[in-house]
């Protein structure tokens, strides 16, 4: 390949848009453009990357025993209705009508297309188990769409779908994904982790997300050092603090906090350490019944430096649905305004739950349900009944690892993967069955796996940069090596010598560009270092009259002179290394 003949559109500047760092420099490197919110072109150079994504994408499933097909990206409204979710989905899921009026989405995944197939042709045991992906355009309508293309509208996603016998067989088919998947990460050179996670709105009972290791990541991974625990923070398990409740030694005693609604004050003002003091949350659970609204109010209790699990807490039997109270509703319950309730003596009757460390404290502060004052010395069972006991808390860094193997620690992450075990949650909906050795019809069991192809571009930049812009690794870097010669279009000795080593690593399989522009040196340089290409190659007059080139790779501070006979091979040998 020669620059001359490509399209490089480096500009110095990233548009006044661009707020992250990947975001910045796939811009300023030529690699996308804006079209509209959240929708991008892929320029040339973007694609190229987009490219070698997806050919390691495809290699690996295929190797998994995965079978390609295509599935459209407009889908018939029929089919999310059989599963509920053409209104669960909300305003993320676009909905358009044809001219006749019918209504389709436009896809953002496609677990009803792919069952509906599967009900349609798979008929036997003897056909199963069978796990079919394709490399599609999905949308989804972002409320807020940012970062590029790590939050955009439109996106290419890797998505996969396994149909088995039963429960067991699911999951030997989420093993081989999950295995494919660790293969994956690895050919791309990014540092990843995968994480237990909740299967949230798709559904399912369990779950991993793969996460590219980012400082900017938006996904707190929790992880156990000595251990091969890890989770994501919305599943990571808390466990106690402490193994018991010790027994009561204090009084309880209505204390004044005038003006101190937070935790953090009233521990300052008492003098204790804020662990002694609990916090109250207040939820509510509306139901209909029989034509009226029937409120419910929970007041949920977590150590005043812990916060609450929002995942976790809708998980709590009767909690579903759940909502934060609204301060009316506060005042009719409690009988004051929040920053001063607690579990005794509420006005109306609440239910109440304390995280796990919470039911384990004794002697601990919380309010009275009066302004400008808190206890101290409560005590569950002497101050009031003891509580539902739930985990609704998020871990923190330092927390006893749910294994018993160490402690937690805490890392920032950027979710790029994520494979789910389905089960019959849309076998069920939609009647995908199968018929047994007996010939009675049950229900399939599937899985689903995605990755988020055009994400991952924006994931490896977040990982891989530095001032002068992106360091690609090299299974997914546009070019691999860089040729630059000085004066190519002046000197017969560097264009023959820049044209044979070009021919060399195209022979070698080198995914190698020459930058034939003419630009001066510096010019050259910095496109190539804010493109990101792994390695480069300056090959001038002076050197070639000392029998030498510059060899420089992109995190390399200086360059190393090679001699020109050995050139090719030492660019080779880099690269196997």
């Amino acid at each position: 390949m020669r620059a001359s003949r490509f399209f490089i559109s480096t500009i110095k500047e990233a548009p006044s848009d661009a707020e992250i760092v990947s975001h910045k420099l796939m811009q300023r490197a030529g690699m996308i453009k804006r079209l509209g919110s959240g929708i991008y072109t892929y320029m040339p150079m973007g694609l190229r990357v987009i490219r070698k994504v997806e050919a390691i994408v495809r290699e690996e499933m295929n190797r998994a025993g995965a079978v390609e097909l295509l599935m459209p990206v407009v889908q018939p409204a029929e089919l999310w209705q059989e599963t509920g979710r053409w209104d669960k989905m909300g305003p993320e899921l676009m909905r358009v009508k044809d001219r006749h009026g019918r209504d389709y989405a436009i896809q953002p995944t496609s677990e009803e297309v792919i069952t509906d197939v599967v009900r349609t042709d798979i008929k036997s045991y003897r056909q199963l188990p069978i796990n079919f992906y394709h490399i599609q355009t999905k949308f989804r309508d972002e409320r807020r769409p940012r970062f590029g293309l790590m939050r955009g509208r439109e996106f290419t996603m890797k998505d996969a779908y396994s149909f088995d016998r039963d429960a067991a067989a699911m999951q030997q088919s989420y093993r081989i994904m999950y295995d494919a998947y660790v293969r994956i990460f690895d050919r791309f050179g990014l540092q990843f982790r995968a994480v237990a996670a909740d299967n949230g709105a798709i559904g399912g009972s369990g779950s991993h997300e793969f996460h590219v290791i980012a400082d900017t990541g938006e996904d707190a991974l929790v992880y156990c050092p000595t251990s091969d625990y890890a989770a994501n923070m919305e599943a990571a398990e808390a466990v106690a603090l402490s193994a018991t409740r010790c027994a009561a030694a204090q009084a309880l005693t209505r204390t004044p906090t005038p003006g101190k609604a937070k935790c953090e004050d009233v521990a300052a003002l008492l003098g204790l350490p804020l662990s002694q003091t609990v916090k109250s949350i207040v939820l509510t659970v509306e139901r209909e019944e029989k034509g009226a609204v029937d409120k419910e109010v929970w007041l949920l209790l977590l150590r005043g430096d812990h916060e609450l699990n929002e995942v976790k807490a809708a998980k709590v039997p009767g909690l579903s649905g759940y909502r934060f109270a609204t301060e009316d509703e506060i005042v009719e319950w409690f009988g004051t305004r929040p920053g001063y309730l607690g579990p005794i003596g509420a006005k109306k009757p609440v239910k109440v739950v304390a995280d796990r460390t919470v039911a384990n404290m004794s002697d601990f502060v919380c309010g009275a349900n009066q302004a400008d004052f808190h206890y101290t010395g409560a005590n569950w069972g002497r101050d009031m009944p003891e509580p539902i006991v739930a985990d609704i808390r998020n871990v923190a860094a330092g927390d006893p690892s749910p294994d018993g193997q160490g402690v937690l620690a805490v890392q920032r992450g950027i979710e790029v993967g994520h494979v789910f075990q389905l089960g019959t949650r849309y076998s069920e909906d939609m009647k995908a069955t199968y018929l047994d050795e007996t010939g009675k019809p049950q229900m399939l069991q599937m899985g689903c796996y995605g990755i988020g192809i055009t994400r991952i571009l924006g994931a490896a930049i977040e990982q891989n940069f530095d001032d002068k812009g992106i360091i690609w690794p090299v299974a997914i870097a546009p070019f691999v090596v860089v040729l630059c010669p000085m004066g190519y279009d002046r000197s017969e000795g560097v264009k023959a010598e820049t044209d044979k080593l070009h021919a060399a690593l195209q022979t070698a399989g080198v995914d190698v560009i020459v930058d034939d522009r003419g630009e001066r040196p510096g010019v050259m340089f910095a496109d190539w270092e804010l493109i990101g290409v792994p390695h480069r190659v300056v090959i001038g007059d002076r050197g070639l009259k000392d029998g030498m080139l510059e060899y420089q790779g992109r995190r390399d501070a200086a360059a190393t002179p090679v001699p020109l006979a050995q050139i090719a091979d030492f660019v080779k040998g880099k690269l196997s290394a």
